[in-house]
């Protein structure tokens, strides 16, 4: 029982380390982070200057304390960054103003929320990977180009990704946390669960999508940390395991065991055993109508917790409008859901529907929780992580180099992919990488397993292996006049263009990250879905597909040298 409980400690996965089951030193942790927090002027507790509640709850300081394994001064670090970043965007005016318009643009590309939940109470977003094409892109770009939002801190496409975020803490784990037919309902939702769906994903999307990903990546750890659950891959290509040994050494341990990549033979049992058939889309086993694109079908235990005002309607279901929506409490304790933003230049204020039973903001936070319930053993089951779903370290090993100067000769295939030619590999590169670190700047890393580490500020740093120079020893680069210098190799930029499927991962969940849903007009009407059609690809486009899929990392890799 002992080290049934140190692992649920560690894991940090829900309900441990979450408000209501905190050990003494998490508690006080969270303390001392308040603290810190209200005497630097970034926090400010109930009562203080006449406010009937804090600044912020406890459960949103916990997620900062979770990012930073719970250290204060980390916390604030990271705390102190959003709050001044959110300051300087104007973030909380900004959600009630956005246009609705470009708000549903985005959200018919990024991670939707299905309207159902996990098993313990988190809601469950699916994202499709392949919506992200140059076509959708591209469209989303003159969308961009065109639009209302504009800041100078941050581009109008990042700015408008946060809306879902916003959407995510601000209304939907707050209703979800709302709804107590759950084993903790002294817990808040603070999390998200995400199936990411990178079928019908090509090499050449993933690569286009890298940078992309990685800024949207690199802000929503940021500034919304610990709001994602886990990650349940699906469809990974043939060559995603080829570069997973590589991809995972760029990302802190915690996020990559929130990864589970499934294949098709463990997708259904693996979900069913976090996520009831029942809230699982049917085209990943289970049996809710949900597609892509769609606004939330809400499940029946949401549905009896609301009165509607203004739904909008769907295959004959009420659901959320699109657009921004967020919870307010009127003075007599009722709990409203409204509807916010801008409609042709015309603000929009409009009450979906209220609480229909009275639960305050407040318990909506887990500011008002008195007494806990027991985490059973049956819970600590589903701590497991997803390390043992992913590929073996030994997809590329250790040694892999990137080549130079090879000579290429074209493949046969009717893709532009070039084959290389078998060379030697370098002195000082592989079986004697260690023994010559001594001369480089890598000194007494790689044997140990931590290559160069970034400092991103607030207290974040993450580990960065380089193939092409990590691990080398000093050698001749000296070449003969008459001859050019050999053309630099490819194949790290096949493992960095796989890679940007994991950043994509993390980014949406979302969750987070990578975290919406939806495409329905405003207002009462019954109106039927309309969901966004995807060009069907032309036989040569799926032949193209089908070769580079099947393709050895040597082909890959001059498929990126004709693509970069």
């Amino acid at each position: 029982m002992a080290d049934a409980a140190l692992k649920r400690i560690e894991s940090f996965q829900y309900p441990a380390a979450h408000l209501g089951h905190l050990t003494e030193n998490q508690q006080a942790a969270l303390e001392s982070f308040k603290n810190l927090c209200q005497d630097e002027g970034y926090y400010k507790p109930a009562q203080v200057g006449g406010r009937p509640d804090p600044s912020h709850d406890d459960e949103t300081m916990l997620r900062y304390l979770r990012a930073r394994r719970f250290n204060p001064k980390d916390a604030f670090a990271q705390f102190k960054d959003t709050e001044e970043w959110r300051k300087e965007n104007n973030l909380v005016e900004w959600y009630d103003t956005i246009d609705v318009k470009e708000y549903d643009d985005t959200r018919r590309l990024y991670p939707q929320w299905t309207g159902r939940r996990d098993r313990r109470g988190i809601p469950v977003y699916v994202f499709e990977v392949a919506h992200l094409n140059a076509k959708n892109m591209s469209a989303y770009d003159k969308s961009i180009a065109s639009g209302a939002t504009v800041s100078h801190k941050v581009s109008p496409k990042m700015l408008r990704l946060f809306a879902l975020y916003e959407n995510l803490t601000r209304f939907v784990m707050p209703l979800c946390s709302a709804i107590t037919d759950r084993t903790h309902p002294e817990t808040p939702i603070s999390q998200s669960n995400n199936i990411v769906d990178i079928s019908k994903v090509g090499l050449k999307q993933f690569w286009n999508l890298k940078g992309h990903m990685q800024d949207a990546s690199t802000l929503a750890t940021a500034h919304y940390p610990e709001t994602l659950d886990r990650i349940f891959i699906i469809g990974a290509p043939s060559f995603f395991p080829t570069v997973w040994g590589w991809v995972k050494r760029w990302f802190d341990p915690i996020t990559v065991s929130k990864i589970f990549i499934l294949s098709h033979a463990d997708m259904k049992p693996t979900l069913e055993k976090y996520i009831d058939p029942a809230n699982i889309p049917k085209k990943y086993g289970g049996n809710l109508d949900f597609e892509f694109g769609m606004m939330p079908i809400l499940e029946p235990a949401i549905e009896e917790a609301l009165k509607w005002d203004h739904p909008s309607i769907q295959g004959g279901s009420r659901t959320i409008p699109t657009g921004p929506i967020k919870w307010e409490e009127s003075a007599d304790g009722t709990v409203t859901a409204v509807a916010v933003g801008t409609e042709n230049k015309v603000p929009r204020r409009s009450v979906v529907a209220e609480l229909a039973h009275p639960v305050s903001i407040k318990a909506m936070h887990g500011s008002l929780v008195t007494s806990n319930t027991p985490i059973t053993e049956d819970e600590l089951a589903l701590t497991t992580a997803g390390t043992a779903t992913q590929p073996p370290d030994s997809s590329i090993p250790d040694n892999a180099e990137e080549p130079a100067g090879e000579e290429e000769s074209p493949s046969e295939t009717t893709l532009p992919i070039r084959e290389n030619k078998a060379q030697e590999t370098r002195a000082g590169t592989s079986s004697t990488r260690f023994e010559q670190q001594a001369m480089t700047h890598a000194h007494g890393q790689l044997a140990e397993g931590t290559p160069a580490v970034n400092d991103h500020g607030f207290g974040d740093k993450t580990v960065t292996m380089e193939p092409s120079t990590v691990g080398q020893a000093p050698k001749d680069v000296s070449v003969p006049p008459a001859e050019e210098p050999p053309a630099p190799g490819y194949l790290e930029q096949a493992k960095g263009a796989v890679g940007s499927a994991a950043t994509a991962v993390t980014a949406a969940a979302g969750s987070a990250a990578s975290a919406v849903a939806g495409v329905l007009p405003v207002g009462g009407k019954n109106t039927e879905t309309k969901v966004e059609e995807v060009k069907e690809k032309t036989e040569e486009e799926k032949e193209q597909d089908r070769r580079v899929d099947a393709a050895k990392p040597e082909v890959v890799e001059g498929f990126l040298r004709s693509n970069p």
